[in-house]
């Protein structure tokens, strides 16, 4: 038996020399890789505010949370791969000498009681979560799947490993208790104790198993030190730095501005730009920055980003975790050949050489197909949803970059929509002075006429806000009703506003969100000079686009503005009691959270506020709502791009809302408006729809209870 235990500990003892000599190698060879990305300033400190994140979000699971008993199993797994490492230093004692004890923990009770908790409660949620992966794994009648575009085999093989080294644990410790050599009471560890009434006194078995555990605990180390794309086991160690070094935009989340344009570190100039030499978004997976490439590498395969997205859940090709997935391990498959020298690349393999050259982006043979990349709604979904911390958006706006700026490869119909905006400072090409006919229209009604003042060079000292329209707002028949219903409940609340009329151009978002930053800056420069100019310091905006972008992108060009949504300032009037709600609304409301109101600046509350307070209203959540909202499909430019593949989004967002049997479907965006306002048409085409149905914004629902007068139906000509 000596010689057993002897011959034993010499094999773990080399295993696990060899298993943390390879693993310090595999951190070095990733730690090379993601080095190889472009700056990225601007993340490593605050050092509390980012280590008190990082520790909330990984100590106390907030994200994983929102996954209710799959984020709890995963707490305790969690919890037991790190703290149980003890247990693994014991093993390597017990090999040698059964009765062996770690110094001072090998008799204190807390940490009996602890490690029992643990282990148990560890191996049943191990377990849970494999049986979970089991239900909800690819079906090959076609269910759909967050677990679809996953390595699934190394899943179970991290899933094997863990659920042996908890039984392992359990095992050692009833053994133990058998042969008499277990310091804790009965009360501290019952399983423990249990498993030894019904285990045979070893202590041979003893040593086998500590050696079985061991083995099992090193030989996984092995296994991805070999494997640096395992990112469902290397998230364990990356995820801490992922999460720490994320975007720190109004609590960290990646959501919200769309970042600058970047070239080796700084802003890029365009007047001085060079495309030979400069950083024009990614078009190489060189041109991601390292945070890009510790993101790809920590990508855990959950598919918790890939179930949430709008397009994959409408049979578009779009996979979030598969974009993610795809970047990464082309990022490891060329890592070799950015690493060699001139002379060393032409020694490398043909394959290789090939993986290297490889586009992009590319219909044939690129990375990315461009129908994933064009489908993306810049909707926020995956980025909210994701356990680590990925900035995917960010990395599809950086490749939309480059196929619009340096490659002009886009989607036709978005052409027409950037020239519109070059040259007439809207997506639709219509003239500068079409932005009055909705205040003429308010000016000439029959009852109740309201002069709405337009800024003629600076602010009027007593004006408390600039209204700023938007393009469609202004321009669009549908959202124009929501324009004269905000003017009107502000006039009637007494609040002092102007709007820019003829001078406000385009925020820039569709630009922006498509790619094209050059046509974006050009026009938010000429915004912020016009605000400026005028005096303007705060501003409500009817749009949630434009509020997201004056609010949270001008100040990256120097426009800094108190910016408000109109449904957060309606529910201050409504509280403060300047506007009163009370003709009753008996209708049936279902409320479609805007992506860019919602997700992108967590503004859910006011406009639920609003519907509370209209007497009458019966209001009824879709099951996908707030954080988990459903896109209406027109964000990141997709407004102005054809939907040929699978089904339309706003589509599957209206027969959502219909299964709650709703009289009105409210929203607080022009966009969402419009987008529904299509899709509930189409289904009163089909007789799907009632024809009373209707979609209007919660300011529309407002002025309708102030005033008394009921508001035209979305689909409704104009008056």
């Amino acid at each position: 038996m000596d010689a057993l235990r002897l011959v034993l500990g010499v094999v773990t003892t080399a295993v696990t020399v060899v298993a943390i000599v390879l693993m310090a190698l595999a951190v070095i060879r990733m730690v090379r890789v993601i080095r190889l990305g472009q700056p990225a300033p601007g993340r490593t400190g605050p050092l509390w505010p980012r280590l008190r994140t990082t520790l909330v979000e990984t100590l106390g699971h907030t994200r994983m949370l929102k996954w209710q008993w799959v984020g709890v199993a995963h707490w305790f797994v969690m919890v037991g791969f790190v703290s149980l490492v003890f247990t693994l230093v014991e093993a390597h004692g017990e090999v040698w000498d059964p009765h062996f004890e770690l110094p001072w923990l090998g008799s204190w009770t807390p940490y009996g009681l602890l490690t029992e908790i643990i282990a148990t409660v560890g191996l049943v949620s191990i377990v849970g979560l494999s049986v979970y992966r089991q239900i909800a794994k690819p079906s090959r009648r076609g269910r759909a799947s967050r677990f679809e575009n996953s390595t699934m085999w190394q899943a179970y093989y991290v899933e094997a490993t863990i659920t042996t080294i908890f039984i392992t644990v359990l095992a050692i410790r009833g053994l133990r208790v058998a042969t008499g050599h277990f310091g804790y009471p009965v009360w501290a560890t019952p399983v423990s104790h249990a498993l030894g009434a019904v285990l045979p006194p070893s202590e041979l078995a003893i040593t086998l198993i500590a050696a079985l555990k061991i083995l099992v605990s090193w030989v996984f180390f092995i296994v991805i030190a070999r494997q640096l794309t395992m990112g469902v086991a290397w998230h364990r160690f990356t995820a801490f730095f992922n999460i720490y070094f994320k975007r720190e935009d109004d609590g960290g989340q990646a959501l919200g501005p769309a970042q600058p344009m970047m070239s080796k570190g700084e802003p890029l100039d365009f007047e001085e730009a060079d495309p030979d030499e400069d950083v024009f978004g990614a078009g190489r997976i060189e041109d991601f920055s390292w945070k890009g490439m510790l993101d790809f590498t920590t990508c855990t395969e959950c598919g918790r980003c890939q179930s949430q997205c709008p397009a994959w859940n409408t049979g578009k090709p779009l996979s979030p975790k598969k974009v993610i997935l795809d970047l990464r391990d082309h990022l490891y498959a060329k890592a070799p050949y950015l690493t060699a020298t001139e002379e060393q690349r032409a020694e490398l393999p043909s394959a290789l050489v090939l993986e290297a050259e490889r586009p992009l982006v590319g219909a044939d043979n690129g990375v990315i197909h461009p129908d994933e990349l064009w489908a993306c709604t810049n909707c926020g979904a995956c980025v909210e949803q994701c356990p680590v911390d990925i900035e995917h958006i960010d990395h599809i706006l950086d490749m939309r970059r480059f196929q619009v700026m340096i490659e002009s490869d886009f989607p036709s119909e978005a052409g027409t929509m950037l020239k519109n905006l070059e040259n007439k400072g809207n997506p639709w090409g219509l003239a500068e002075d079409r932005r009055l006919d909705w205040i003429q229209e308010l000016a000439e009604r029959e009852t109740d006429p309201i002069e709405v003042p337009v800024v003629d060079g600076r602010l009027d000292d007593d004006v408390e806000y600039l209204f700023w329209v938007g393009c469609a707002g202004a321009l669009e028949d549908r959202a124009k009703k929501t324009t004269k219903a905000i003017a009107e409940l502000l006039h009637l609340a007494g609040v002092k506003f102007a709007v820019l009329g003829p001078m406000e151009a385009c925020s820039g978002d569709p630009a922006r969100r498509l790619g094209m930053e050059f046509v974006f800056q050009m026009l938010a420069q000429q915004n912020v000079e016009t605000l400026n100019e005028a005096g303007a310091t705060k501003i409500v905006a009817s749009c949630p686009h434009c509020f997201n972008t004056l609010s949270r992108e001008y100040p990256q060009l120097g426009g800094e503005y108190d910016v408000i949504h109109h449904s957060q300032l309606l529910a201050r009037l409504v509280e403060e009691g300047r506007l009163t709600p009370v003709t009753p609304i008996e209708e049936n409301i279902t409320y479609h959270d805007p992506c860019f109101l919602g997700r992108h600046n967590k503004v859910y509350t006011p406009p639920r506020d609003i519907m509370a307070q209209v007497p009458g209203v019966r209001t009824q959540e879709m099951h996908r709502c707030k954080e988990r909202g459903f896109c209406c499909g027109a964000g990141g430019a997709r407004m102005w791009m054809e939907e040929r593949i699978g089904k339309r989004i706003n589509t599957e967002r209206v027969d959502e809302a219909l299964g709650t049997d709703p009289d009105t479907i409210s929203t607080a965006c022009p966009f969402c408006q419009v987008m529904l306002g299509d899709a509930v048409n189409a289904k009163k085409s089909e007789g799907a729809a009632k024809e009373s149905l209707e979609v209007v914004d919660v300011a529309q629902l407002l002025v309708r209870s102030v005033r008394g007068e009921p508001v035209p139906a979305a689909g409704a000509t104009e008056d």
